[in-house]
């Protein structure tokens, strides 16, 4: 992918580090992590690799039925707390993360690539688009609305459905959060919240298996590897780990950027 490709108007996608670099770290968790654990790891982590002393790093994993409410979620959205909510650091609403749904939590170095969140917001929709489509799965991203949505004529005109969410927040120019892929997670857990502050009828959610598309979570994951070296950058050979543990200002100190 070329670098000077761009989407949103003058919004290039494509995050190459600038100079030859350590390959980023790319990590998958079996089982459910716990979010308050991961939440921890991830900013340890951040904060490492803002030292210098840990190389970036991908890591992809899957939590138990929890809702996570951003720096702009109001309180009438939550609609039902019928699992945990967590308040987080990351731009956007409510979301929901659970069992079935690929969550990618992304540690990357802006300063060794572009100190850029936008263009980092978009190389992630990107990858999300690309991996999909590895999968025989039109996405495509909206002006207006962050993440990647699946046009859906067949609700009704101008229908679309979301199947994949995008938060970030940016701490010493390294980027936290990430995305949530829809694979097969339970969609009426979603019914408890607006989706990302997305109230209109015509836009819902969806997923890879309510699309008919059957694929085991090993098959996006080595989807999303597969795209993600052209738009990022070399990746580590994937460590795997086992645990189960289901226990705003923008700048370039803290950012947030949150699908809506």
């Amino acid at each position: 992918m070329d670098q000077s490709a761009t989407t949103r108007g003058e919004t290039r996608i494509g995050f190459l580090p600038a100079e030859p670099s350590l390959p980023v770290e790319w990590r998958v968790s079996e089982g459910l992590v716990g979010y308050d654990e991961a939440l921890a790891a991830m900013t340890a982590r951040a904060a490492a690799i803002a030292r210098g002393g840990a190389p970036e790093l991908v890591w992809l994993l899957q939590h138990p039925p929890l809702y996570t409410a951003g720096t702009s979620a109001r309180s009438e959205e939550l609609i039902e707390a019928r699992f945990p909510v967590h308040s987080v650091g990351r731009g956007g609403q409510f979301t929901y993360h659970g069992p079935g749904q690929r969550v990618g939590y992304v540690m990357l170095d802006l300063k060794r690539r572009a100190p850029d969140v936008r263009r980092f917001v978009a190389t992630l929709e990107e990858w999300i688009i690309r991996t999909l489509a590895q999968l025989n799965v039109r996405g495509e991203r909206r002006g207006d609305r962050i993440g990647v949505w699946v046009p859906r004529p067949d609700k009704g005109r101008g229908c679309e459905d979301k199947i994949a969410a995008i938060g970030v927040r940016v701490q010493r120019w390294v980027t936290l959060h990430g995305f949530a892929l829809n694979v097969a997670p339970d969609l009426s857990h979603f019914s408890g919240i607006v989706p990302c502050g997305v109230a209109d009828s015509r836009y819902g959610v969806t997923s890879l298996a309510a699309l008919g598309c059957s694929v085991s979570m090993s098959d996006v994951d080595a989807a999303l590897r597969a795209e993600f070296i052209p738009l990022f950058g070399d990746a580590d050979q994937a460590l795997r780990s086992t645990e189960n543990n289901s226990s705003p200002r923008r700048n370039a100190i803290s950012s947030g950027v949150g699908s809506r």
